[in-house]
């Protein structure tokens, strides 16, 4: 007969079995099968298997249990958002946004419906990756030494590599329901670009992204990624658009940003005289952060599985706010209704919009060809210094996080990049995945929030976006280990040009209820 062995290292209600004792004994044990539940406190396991955790640190949802709709949170604000103005300062109609965006995301763009259905295309497109899991972050945890739980949504698992699919896939297949033939868009770090390339190839069209300069010299291997799924990238500024040869004809040693490559990409697409090219934006628009929605409607069903109701913190980073607002507004609309949140949105301290920038109409391209919109802004002219977290380095923040920053209901962060990349290093030797330096901006949040709950002995709930992997930016974590890269704050008089750059333009209200 065969011997039942229990392993030392498992659960004392695990007996371990090989596979040919199991065998052996099994005739004789089946009798007492239908009796198990009653006398029997283990489980049976073929020798070898693991015990589960007694954490899950995996959390799945089934493909039927996707989001079906979006979520829109320019319902629901206490205070409405001001709308986008034209250069003579009145208010946009949605039919001049037209020459840029086809109709149906317009409608969207400007859409006060809180619920907005996702259609079953899009959702089969999606399933390539979605929904993606949640994670519980033990390792770290234990590594801190920290009471709280940290929970995050994995959005590295797309084929881009990051969150950017979630929006990048409706863009174009509402574009191609519109009959676009080329979408043109800009890109920092080349996470957008790769997602909208991706994206473009699976339907049939054509991608032409304008990519800021210094991301195009320093993260090479994300253009390849763009041209494997036949998008054709361009460094920006270009002498491609009459915006760009303007741009280098001022500096032609120009690092390049968001501004400028939005600029060019804008003026790429209105000036196709055949009609049908359309631009498409990675952020800060209204439609794109609704997309994203996706992300945090997700993961409210799987903190219910493991019988969280709400979390007590939610962090994301934020560049135009598409990644932070995907996490974080289904969560903003509990704590409105009343829910005890704190949230996040975390920059770098070297391009501080929310926490140094103004609030005020602005234009969300260097050249002015875009709406005004009512937003935190460093000034359309900004040149942000050469960080490596490329696609935190915009001038603006999406109108809708800026108004949740004014009403109080989230509060902005800003740090500096070493301690972004320690975190990042930390995350590497504990929970193991190189991350994006974007993400290790939450990452750094997230390890200040954990120690707090240390420090107060308060079992916190945290939740993050792990919003993309970071095997295309191995050359930044070469030069921190090595040393060479340097902390970079904004200067004063960098914020005080800003004011005077932007007094000529429309001032936005920062209207607010005062509740939070």
């Amino acid at each position: 007969m065969g011997t039942i062995t229990i392993n030392e290292m498992a659960s004392p209600s695990a007996i371990y079995i090989s596979a040919i004792d199991f065998i052996d004994i099994m005739p004789r044990f089946s009798i007492l099968l239908p009796y198990c539940y009653l006398w029997m406190p283990f489980k049976i396991l073929i020798k070898g298997d693991v015990m589960p955790l007694k954490t899950p640190v995996k959390i799945y949802l089934n493909e039927d249990e996707i989001p079906r709709q979006w979520y829109n949170l320019a319902a629901d604000l206490p205070t409405p958002m001001q709308p986008p103005l034209g250069p003579d300062g009145n208010p946009l109609s949605p039919e001049a946004l037209g020459a840029v965006f086809p109709m149906n995301l317009i409608e969207q763009e400007v859409s006060q419906e809180r619920w907005i259905n996702i259609p079953d295309e899009i959702i089969e497109l999606l399933y390539r990756w979605r929904p993606s899991p949640l994670r519980r972050a033990v390792y770290l945890e234990k590594a801190l030494g920290t009471p709280a739980k940290i929970y995050y949504k994995d959005e590295s698992v797309s084929p881009a590599g990051s969150h950017k699919p979630n929006t990048a896939i409706p863009q174009v297949w509402y574009n191609k329901q519109f009959g676009t033939k080329t979408i043109t868009t800009e890109t920092g770090a080349g996470q957008w670009g790769s997602a909208l390339a991706f994206s473009c190839s699976l339907m049939g069209l054509k991608c032409k992204i304008f990519m800021v300069r210094i991301s195009f010299e320093q993260k090479p291997f994300r253009k390849i990624m763009m041209e494997t799924w036949g998008g054709k990238c361009i460094a920006s500024p270009s002498s491609e658009t009459e915006a760009g040869k303007s741009f280098l004809k001022k500096d032609p040693n120009t690092p390049g940003s968001l501004g400028i490559a939005i600029s060019e990409a804008v003026e790429a697409a209105v000036t196709d005289k055949s009609g049908t090219t359309k631009y498409a934006l990675g952020s800060v628009l209204n439609h794109v952060l609704l997309h994203q929605t996706i992300i945090g409607l997700e993961a409210k069903k799987q903190l219910q599985k493991v019988g969280i109701k709400k979390p007590d913190v939610v962090i994301a980073c934020a560049g135009g706010g598409s990644n932070f607002g995907g996490l974080a507004f289904p969560f903003v609309a509990d704590k409105i209704a009343g829910a005890n949140i704190e949230i996040i949105p975390v920059e770098p301290a070297s391009c501080p919009t929310m926490t140094r920038g103004i609030f005020t109409y602005d234009f969300g391209d260097s050249a002015g060809m875009t709406p005004l919109l009512p937003m935190h802004t460093l000034g359309h002219n900004f040149i942000p210094e050469p960080i490596h977290a490329g696609g935190l380095r915009y001038h603006g923040m999406a109108p809708l996080v800026s108004q949740a920053i004014v009403e109080g209901l989230v509060k902005p962060r800003a740090i500096h990049q070493s301690e972004c990349f320690k975190a990042a290093l930390k995350w590497a030797n504990t929970e193991g995945m190189i991350i994006a330096p974007e993400t290790s901006h939450a990452v750094a949040a997230v390890i200040q929030e954990a120690l707090k709950a240390k420090e107060e002995g308060k079992e916190k709930v945290i939740l993050f976006n792990l919003s993309g992997h970071g095997h295309m930016d191995l050359a930044g974590y070469s030069k921190f280990m090595e040393g060479k890269l340097s902390d970079w704050e904004l200067p004063q008089k960098n914020i005080e040009a800003a004011e005077a750059e932007l007094a000529g333009l429309p001032k936005a209200k920062a209207v607010k209820t005062g509740k939070w």
